[in-house]
């Protein structure tokens, strides 16, 4: 059972889904309600150089 609990808490992703679409979706009042939803942050790197002052 303990191996179980742990599973449960690690974050993973299934294989084959499109990321993008599939994590965007808004969670239902329903889904929300039985507690079958998880909070999904975005993180971007933004590599351009910043401007000089002029």
């Amino acid at each position: 059972m303990e191996h179980d609990e742990r599973r449960r808490d690690m974050p993973t992703v299934a294989p084959g889904i499109d990321d993008d679409e599939e994590l965007n979706e808004k969670a239902t009042k329903d889904e929300i309600q039985r507690g079958e939803y998880t909070k999904v942050v975005t993180l971007a790197w933004d590599e351009s150089e910043p401007s000089e002052p002029r």
